[in-house]
C-alpha cells in the first residue's frame, strides 16, 4: 500500500508540473491555465467531501483499486484526444474536473488502509503513519524534478500518459499485495477486530445492501460524528489554520521574498526544498520512535516551536544559506505532527466511518486556502513581508497556546494508551 501510494503521489506531482505546461504550450493562455487550476481545486474540494460515504460503501480496498483505474483512464483521454485533434478546451477542462473528482476517493481509502494494514504487520500505528505521511514529503522533492525534466525531454503530452500509467501500477500494488478475502479470513473469524477490518477493507457488497437514498443519510452521520467529537473538532482546527498560512506563505509569500531579498527564483526553489528535506528526515526519523513518545506533548511541542523557528528566521531575512539552515530545522520539527495528526483520526473513528471522517476533515481544512492567499497577498501590498511574516507567525503561535489550553487534546493520550493496553 505505502509502494502504491508513493508511485500515486509521485504521479499527482508530475501532473502538477505537465498539466500546467500542456495548457499553456496548446492555448497559449495564463487564463486559461487559472480556469483549469480553478476546477482541479474544485473537483478536489467537493470529492473529498462527497467521495467519502461511497469509499465505506465499496470497501478501502476496491475504492482505491477503482479509483486509481479510473482516474487513470481519464487522464490517458488527455494526451490520447489531443493527438488524435479532438481536445478543445471545454473537454480538457472537463477531463481536468473528472481527473481531480476520481482521484481524491483513492487518496482517502489507502489512508483509511492504514489501521487495518498495520495491525496485520504487527505494526504501531505511529510508525505505520509516519511511514505514511513521509510519502507525500518524498513525492514533493522528487515529483516535480522527475516531471519538469521529462517534459523537458519528452513533452507534456507524454508525460502525461506516463502519469496515467503510474495511476495503472498503483491498482495492480493494491490489488496484488494487500490481501484478498482468503488470505484473511481465518483471522477475521478469530480476532473482533481483524473482523471489523476484514469487513470494512472487503466491504464490496454493501453497494447490493444500501440503496442510493440512502447516501446523503451516510453523509450526515459522518459530520455527524465530526461534530460531536471535541478532538476531532481541534483537529479539524488547527489544520484549517494551518493552511490557511502555510499554503499562502509557499505560493504567495515565498516566491516574493526570494524576488525581494536574494533576487533569483533560484533561491525560491532551494528554500522549498530545504524545508521539503527537512520534513521528510524528521517524519522518517519519528517513525524509529514514535510508539515510545507521549503523543499530545510531542505534538503540542512541535506546533510551538516549528512556527517561531520558520517565521522568525524568514522575519530576520538571513544571508541564503543561514535561512535555508533554519527552514531544514523547521521541517525537522514540523515532521513528526503529520503521522500524529492521522494517527489520532483513525483511533477515535469507527472503522466504518473512516472514509466520510478522513474525507471531511480533509475537505474542511482546504475551504480556508483560497481566503488565505487572497488576504495575505493583500496584507503584503499592504504592510510589507516583514510585517507580514511576524503577523503569521503570531496567529500560529496563537493557535498553538490555544491548544496547549485545550483539554480536548488530552484524548491523544488516552487513544495510546488504550490501544497499548489492548
Amino acid at each position: 500500500m505505502l509502494g502504491a501510494n508513493a508511485v500515486s503521489q509521485v504521479g499527482d506531482y508530475m501532473v502538477a508540473v505537465a498539466l500546467p505546461w500542456f495548457v499553456l504550450q496548446t492555448t497559449g493562455s495564463v487564463v486559461q491555465m487559472g480556469f483549469i487550476g480553478a476546477v482541479v481545486g474544485i473537483g478536489t474540494l467537493v470529492s473529498s467531501i462527497s467521495g467519502g460515504p461511497l469509499v465505506d460503501r465499496f470497501g478501502f480496498r476496491r475504492a482505491s483499486i477503482l479509483s486509481d483505474v479510473t482516474a487513470g483512464a481519464a487522464v490517458a483521454a488527455v494526451p490520447l484526444l489531443f493527438w488524435a485533434d479532438a481536445l478543445p478546451f471545454w473537454l480538457l477542462l472537463t477531463l481536468a474536473l473528472v481527473i481531480s473528482i476520481l482521484n481524491a476517493p483513492g487518496d482517502l481509502a489507502r489512508r483509511a488502509l492504514v489501521p487495518a494494514l498495520a495491525r496485520w504487520a504487527a505494526m504501531p500505528l505511529e510508525r505505520a503513519n509516519a511511514a505514511d505521511t513521509a510519502i507525500p514529503r518524498l513525492a514533493q522533492l522528487a515529483g516535480p524534478l522527475i516531471g519538469g525534466v521529462l517534459v523537458a525531454v519528452a513533452g507534456a503530452p507524454t508525460v502525461l500518459l506516463l502519469d496515467a500509467a503510474t495511476f495503472l501500477l498503483s491498482a495492480v500494488f493494491v490489488a496484488i499485495a494487500v490481501p484478498s478475502h482468503a488470505e484473511v479470513g481465518d483471522t477475521a473469524r478469530t480476532s473482533g477486530s481483524a473482523a471489523r477490518d476484514h469487513h470494512q477493507v472487503f466491504a464490496d457488497s454493501r453497494l447490493m445492501r444500501s440503496p442510493a437514498r440512502q447516501y446523503l443519510s451516510e453523509l450526515r452521520d459522518g459530520f455527524r460524528f465530526v461534530r460531536t467529537s471535541g478532538l476531532l473538532i481541534s483537529l479539524i482546527l488547527i489544520a484549517t489554520v494551518a493552511s490557511m498560512l502555510e499554503k499562502p506563505l509557499m505560493s504567495v509569500v515565498a516566491p516574493v521574498y526570494a524576488s525581494d531579498i536574494y533576487g533569483s527564483a533560484a533561491s525560491f526553489g532551494a528554500m522549498l526544498g530545504a524545508f521539503g528535506a527537512g520534513a521528510l528526515v524528521g517524519t522518517l526519523t519519528f517513525s524509529v520512535v514514535t510508539h515510545r513518545l507521549p503523543r499530545r506533548l510531542t505534538f503540542l511541542t512541535c506546533m510551538l516551536l516549528a512556527p517561531v523557528v520558520m517565521f522568525g528566521s524568514l522575519a530576520a531575512t538571513p544571508h541564503l544559506p543561514a535561512l535555508l539552515s533554519a527552514l531544514t530545522v523547521s521541517g525537522l520539527i514540523f515532521g513528526p505532527m503529520n503521522a500524529l495528526f492521522v494517527t489520532a483520526i483513525q483511533e477515535t473513528t469507527p472503522t466504518d466511518l473512516l472514509g466520510r471522517v478522513i474525507g471531511t476533515v480533509s475537505a474542511l481544512s482546504m475551504v480556508g486556502v483560497p481566503l488565505g492567499a487572497t488576504v495575505v497577498g493583500l496584507v503584503v501590498a499592504e504592510v510589507g513581508l516583514v510585517a507580514t511574516l511576524v503577523g503569521m507567525g503570531g496567529i500560529y503561535l496563537a493557535l498553538a497556546v490555544g491548544m496547549v489550553l485545550n483539554p480536548a487534546l488530552r484524548a491523544m493520550d488516552v487513544l495510546g494508551s488504550s490501544r497499548d493496553e489492548a
